[in-house]
């Protein structure tokens, strides 16, 4: 069923350049081999991109979200072949697999309902006051489509954060056609996912810009592919390092654009005194558990726990060690990865953090999980001990006190998520530490772990840079449709020129009309 080739606007292009996917476990060679896009192949794709915009921004919106719709029965029907294929690719289990397929098709299907809800347009309309002085005219705003909008394919969610992943299926949903970079690591998974789009496009009678795929190792390719001309924002997940570079290949264009880079988070963990004396063991198993959870390689990976020196923490501590010896160790996603997670737990240690314990050996592409200790002056003193180690580690600070937690907050950069674990009586002292936590962080967890993200209408997975390149935006939820979105004021168009959701009478669709909110 594979080509090896790339999607450009309905034609599956091969390249004289190849390059070949690999096993994630021992790294043996998959076929077939894979075609490099070209400068040609980026340029066509952005071409058929800008040529379909238009048309596609102007699909009712019940036709765009049966789009959305279809495209998620199309990967739904790829069945079994999908999932082996990304396990053999990914080295993530197939439960795991399984469920994030589930993600994706419920992340599409979800935005086509926020289509059909028409609320994401933000419709105002303010009537013309012609006797006043002076006249003020009538004004109609709506939200139109940026345009054509590139994505980068994410290394650990090989469909959720892929090519239909959340920023896909949000750029589709606000109208705005999409070229995808792929990531080098599945591609095998991403063309099974491109056929199916363009199995739905053909089905939907889309034209076929709206959607390509372009694969590649070079660098070049998402450099070129940011300053095309006829690309209108960028969404990114991905190292900080790589997102960084496509926000300054961006901001040099003649016209700059928007990146929507998420990036580098430690997400960290509260664990206030009342809690922990009441709970210190059942905290330490839940811990171990999910920073370990899919070899750590998740952007929600806690890998900063704070607590207050006191015994429950010590039996916390002596809890984790012991949790941490019977977790396997677990194949990451690529060489590079694990060959990157060697090196940071290697600098953790070289600051001078203590080993609290490690999980169990592997083979060399796997990853073994490793908690340290450091007090929270040494902590505060060595600014490299909070820097992200993507994997399943994790540095658990033991302050002096809950002014010693509040000052290392207040020192931390942005954060996807961070998290009180609390009890009633711990509430006090958690209310002082909140808008610290609201500053540095997109959510703020109760009493929970951060891995997971739910895909919903109040989910932010974003935050303060440089957990994300613009902290107003989330990569998932309904809210993620804003990025790709800008507002368009109409002053004194005639009725016969208007949109039709902006004309006068009932509507479907909640307005503010005059100012106030209505129907």
């Amino acid at each position: 069923m594979l080509t090896g080739n790339n999607l450009v606007a309905g034609e599956w292009r091969s390249g004289a350049s190849t390059f070949t996917a690999v096993t994630a476990a021992g790294g043996a060679p998959l076929e077939p081999a894979f075609a490099q896009a070209s400068a040609a192949d980026i340029a066509d794709a952005c071409a058929a991109a800008a040529a379909a915009q238009a048309a596609f921004a102007a699909l009712p919106l019940p036709e765009r979200a049966a789009f959305l719709r279809l495209i998620a029965d199309k990967i739904d029907a790829l069945g079994d072949i999908l999932t082996q294929r990304a396990m053999a690719e990914s080295g993530l289990p197939e439960a795991r697999l399984n469920g994030e397929r589930g993600r994706t098709v419920g992340q599409l299907r979800l935005f086509a309902d926020e289509v059909e809800n028409g609320g994401w347009q933000g419709l105002r309309i303010d009537h013309a006051m012609p006797d006043r002085t002076p006249p003020k005219p009538d004004l109609r705003m709506r939200k139109v489509p940026l345009g054509p909008v590139a994505v980068f394919g994410a290394s650990n969610f090989p469909l959720a954060f892929s090519v239909a992943g959340g920023d896909t299926a949000s750029a589709l949903a606000a109208g705005c056609c999409v070229v995808v970079k792929g990531h080098p690591a599945h591609p095998g998974t991403s063309e099974l996912v491109a056929g199916a789009i363009l199995a739905a496009i053909r089905e939907a009678g889309m034209p076929e810009g709206v959607f390509s795929l372009l694969n590649g190792t070079d660098y070049t390719l998402g450099e070129a592919l940011v300053k095309d001309p006829r690309i209108a924002a960028v969404g990114f997940t991905g190292s900080r390092a790589g997102g960084l570079a496509l926000v300054n290949h961006a901001a040099a264009r003649p016209v700059p654009i928007p990146v929507y880079a998420e990036m580098s988070s430690v997400n960290p963990v509260v664990l206030m005194p009342h809690r922990m004396a009441e709970a210190a063991e059942a905290l330490a198993a839940a811990y171990a558990g999910s920073l370990s959870l899919g070899a750590g390689q998740f952007c929600t990976n806690p890998g900063i726990v704070l607590a207050v020196e006191s015994e429950a923490t010590t039996r916390f501590i002596a809890a984790v060690g012991e949790a941490l010896g019977g977790i396997p160790a677990q194949t990451m996603l690529t060489a590079g990865i694990q060959s990157a997670y060697a090196k940071g737990i290697a600098a953790i240690a070289a600051h001078g953090a203590a080993l609290v314990g490690k999980g169990a050996e592997g083979a060399g592409d796997c990853g073994q999980a490793h908690v340290y200790t450091v007090s929270g002056a040494d902590f505060r003193a060595n600014p490299a001990l909070g820097d992200e180690v993507f994997g399943p580690s994790s540095i658990i600070v033991v302050c002096a006190d809950l002014a010693e937690v509040a000052a290392i907050l207040e020192g931390m950069e942005g954060q996807l998520t961070a998290t009180l674990h609390m009890a009633s009586d711990d509430y006090p002292a958690a209310r002082t530490l909140l808008p610290i936590l609201e500053g540095r962080a997109g959510r703020i967890i109760a009493n929970a772990w951060p891995t997971g993200v739910e895909v919903t209408h109040a989910m932010v997975h974003g935050g303060p840079f440089p957990a994300t390149s613009d902290g107003r935006s989330t990569s998932v939820g309904t809210l993620a449709i804003d990025r790709f979105l800008r507002p368009v004021s109409y002053q004194d168009l005639p009725a016969a020129l208007l949109p039709k959701a902006l004309l006068d009478g009932p509507s479907a669709v909640l307005r503010r009309v005059d100012g106030r909110f209505q129907a």
